[in-house]
């Protein structure tokens, strides 16, 4: 990587979407050589992916589906889980009411309102591979006086 590459790599941290033309005025080169430069920093791996905010998708689902089914999470986290990091993860979720640092053979209890075990499925994967939860054990509400 020289210079060039390393202004590129700064540029695109700051606005992942900024046109190539721009790009190209902001380091000194054309539009369809900084367009090269990036293929070129995309295929050594410099560049691996491009951001999304993480929970994006679920917050716009929640808002276009009524939230049914009523959940409570018990869970352990990994040994490198710390709470605070792993309770900052799990807020991004529109559905996630509450997320409780507890004592007990669980570290955390989250409560969730989701629109179908599907959603509550794919909630439990994220939990385990993105989120740091080690063991959970989930609860459905069958009513609330709410």
């Amino acid at each position: 990587m020289d210079a060039i590459d390393t202004a590129i790599f700064d540029a695109l941290t700051e606005n992942a979407r900024i046109s190539f033309r721009d790009l190209g005025a902001a380091v000194g080169l054309s539009p369809n050589a900084a367009a090269a430069r990036v293929r070129r920093l995309e295929e050594s791996g410099v560049i691996a992916g491009y951001t999304v905010v993480p929970g994006a998708v679920e917050r716009a689902r929640s808002r276009e589906v009524d939230h049914a089914l009523e959940v409570f999470v018990d869970v352990r986290l990994g040994i490198d889980t710390d709470f605070a990091a792993f309770a900052a993860r799990v807020r991004v979720f529109d559905y996630v009411r509450d997320v409780v640092h507890m004592t007990g053979p669980f570290d955390a209890l989250i409560h969730a309102s989701l629109a179908d075990t599907a959603a509550l499925d794919a909630f439990l994967s994220h939990l385990k591979r993105e989120c740091g939860a080690a063991q959970t054990q989930t609860r459905v509400a069958l009513r609330s006086r709410n």
